[in-house]
């Protein structure tokens, strides 16, 4: 049993996923059904089929499992920068979206660093800050990217701005745009700020149905997942899964091409 997956099962989760950045070696992910607990080993390339099978697995553990109790509001949220959130967040919106079986909303509440307008090639002039100011319908706020079915409601205007965050996402109005978000469409994934440096996904956490936590191999440390994982459950957010990201073996180039 490899240390990543010891680290995974101390923090008390136990679903690994692939890397979903172009790494700089192929990697190979291990997932964990949460029911018999088997462990799947296989390579991936970033576009193949498998990352895609491995992808819907998740989709399928965490959004249609359940029946009617499935949840239908996500957070995604890293424990540390860097660790590839908000593409995951992306590629399961994707995968989600493709199910065609509801229409799906992205939301990009990382408001330090927001990454998800760039992920899909638009603007980030509009959005969910804007939203928490302004009156209106919240799809008036957010834009459909990709497909017909698959919408994205930006960070916005007031990203970033370091003393509005905190506030903006711990208010009463961001309570009331989430529950429109529910009303609005049938699947909303939220990307967050790392959960290392601070506490908008426990806030965000405890407004959703859960959280999946989104860890990086050989990069976060043990002590800090069990940490966070441990600050989740004391604040009653529902971790829903967690993703080993990054995960890679040091085989040479020449082996993968023989895979």
């Amino acid at each position: 049993m490899s240390k990543n997956f010891e680290l995974m099962q101390e923090a008390g989760i136990r679903l690994e996923q692939p890397a979903l950045e172009e790494p700089k070696r192929k990697p190979a992910p291990t997932f964990s059904d949460e029911t018999s607990g088997e462990r799947i080993e296989t390579h991936f390339d970033l576009n193949d089929k498998f990352t895609r099978e491995e992808t819907l697995k998740l989709v399928q553990s965490v959004f249609l499992m359940g029946g009617e109790e499935a949840p239908r509001a996500v957070v995604f949220a890293g424990i540390d920068p860097g660790n590839g959130c908000s593409s995951l967040c992306a590629h399961v919106a994707d995968v989600l979206a493709n199910q065609r079986i509801g229409s799906v909303c992205v939301v990009d509440a990382n408001l330090r660093t927001p990454a998800l307008p760039e992920l899909y090639g638009v603007s980030n002039h509009y959005g969910l800050t804007d939203a928490l100011y302004k009156k209106g319908s919240i799809r008036d706020f957010a834009k459909v990217v990709r497909s017909d079915n698959l919408w994205l409601l930006s960070s916005g205007s007031h990203a970033g701005d370091t003393t509005g965050p905190p506030s903006m996402l711990n208010s009463e109005t961001t309570k009331v745009r989430l529950s429109e978000l529910r009303r609005e469409f049938d699947y909303v994934l939220i990307d967050s700020a790392p959960l290392s440096t601070y506490s908008d996904g426990v806030v965000l956490g405890q407004l959703a149905d859960g959280l999946v936590l989104v860890l990086e191999a050989n990069s976060t440390r043990r002590e800090v997942a069990v940490r966070v994982a441990e600050n989740l459950r004391n604040a009653q957010v529902r971790i829903l899964g967690a993703v080993l990201n990054k995960r890679t073996f040091p085989v040479p180039q020449s082996v993968y091409d023989l895979l």
